[in-house]
């Protein structure tokens, strides 16, 4: 029985994820809205993280990925906060574990000729991803650097929730202007999500619509 759910879960891993992470988007502004503390927003994240972790390509690397998730995000819930005070280094540690997670999914959307619906999961799974966990960097950002945002109307506060609100905003290049990013840090990593997302849909699109037109006709 473990062996049949085993097998689902491998070949539904990227459809998990991007259901996983679709949940996640939904249920922030709603945990927001009801006044939720960011500690159960974190809760979220962190199963999503664990689920871009378990999508990852297999072997060894997928184990060792495995291991190296389940240990930071174990120090972040473990370890008490005057601990957690003095590692600005978490939400990078975090954002490079979802970028790796990304980079393993858009590795097995590309390197098929063959389309199917994972494929697609896997790649829409990749770009909400970055989304998400740029969104967590940033917020680490100003944390380590108060005042690398400027939020309408919030004087000297950035929440987890407008951080991934203003990721998704630059990764689509929306540009609404309510949050603006004011340090050459913040600035510099506002032009690597903004130019990295549109590269991601010309690139994804072209390879997406290319494999689909060279698969043969029934």
């Amino acid at each position: 029985m473990m062996q049949i759910l085993l097998r689902a879960y491998a070949s539904h891993r990227y459809a998990i994820l991007f259901y996983t992470l679709l949940a996640t988007l939904a249920a922030v502004p709603l945990l927001v809205a009801m006044g939720y503390d960011a500690e159960l927003l974190e809760i979220f994240l962190a199963l999503s993280l664990l689920a871009g972790a378990l999508g990852f390509e297999s072997g060894l690397r997928k184990r060792m990925f495995l291991v190296l998730t389940v240990t930071v995000l174990a120090a972040h819930f473990v370890l008490p906060q005057r601990y957690l005070g003095g590692m600005p280094a978490m939400p990078a540690l975090w954002t490079v574990i979802a970028l790796l997670s990304a980079a393993s999914a858009l590795r097995f959307a590309m390197r098929s000729t063959r389309i199917d619906a994972e494929h697609i999961y896997a790649a829409l799974s990749a770009y909400l991803l970055a989304g998400v966990f740029f969104g967590v960097l940033y917020h680490g950002v100003e944390q380590v650097w108060p005042g690398s945002f400027n939020v309408a109307g919030a004087k000297g506060e950035f929440p987890l929730f407008d951080a991934i609100y203003f990721s998704f905003v630059t990764l689509a290049t929306l540009g609404y202007g309510d949050l603006l990013p004011v340090s050459e840090v913040a600035r510099g990593l506002a032009i690597v999500e903004a130019v990295s997302g549109q590269l991601f849909l010309a690139v994804m699109i072209a390879r997406l619509v290319g494999s689909y037109a060279q698969m043969p006709r029934k």
